[in-house]
């Protein structure tokens, strides 16, 4: 009799457990030439948006977040001054992490990219670190 409930046990806890994790938002399953020069554009700025991140963190991390490309998405380009006018405004949206990927928060970046260089126009910072949903044994990362 006891075998049987084992079994049964067994076979229900196979049957109702999933084997795949859907994660939220539609990411490209192709690559494409806008992609590919999104991505390029995401690498060049990368270290800017790296430098920002540091300062805003210092205040609740002990350690400057980590920014990884792929957590990085371009949400809105336009040219400044009409077609063919090499002054852009670029947004993106960034989810910074710390330790084994552990997002720390969300932040928007919107850059001023021109011939004379890159420059910040606007930051938001979306949400910052809870200290509720950090893993106990990282918990030292936060100040």
């Amino acid at each position: 009799m006891r075998f049987i409930h084992i079994m049964i046990l067994v076979v229900s806890m196979g049957i109702t457990q999933t084997s795949y994790c859907y994660a939220v938002g539609e990411q490209p399953t192709e690559d494409s030439r806008e992609l590919q020069l999104q991505d390029m554009l995401v690498l060049q700025l990368l270290p800017y948006m790296d430098e920002k991140l540091a300062e805003v963190y210092s205040n609740t991390l002990t350690a400057p977040p980590v920014l990884y490309p792929y957590y990085v998405d371009v949400t809105h380009t336009e040219r400044v001054n009409g077609f063919r006018g090499f002054n852009f405004l670029i947004t993106l949206d960034a989810t910074p992490v710390v330790g084994p990927h552990i997002p720390v928060g969300e932040d928007v970046f919107t850059y001023q990219v021109s011939p004379f260089g890159v420059k910040l126009k606007k930051f938001e910072h979306l949400k910052g670190p809870n200290p509720h949903e950090f893993p106990p044994n990282y918990k030292d990362l936060l100040k």
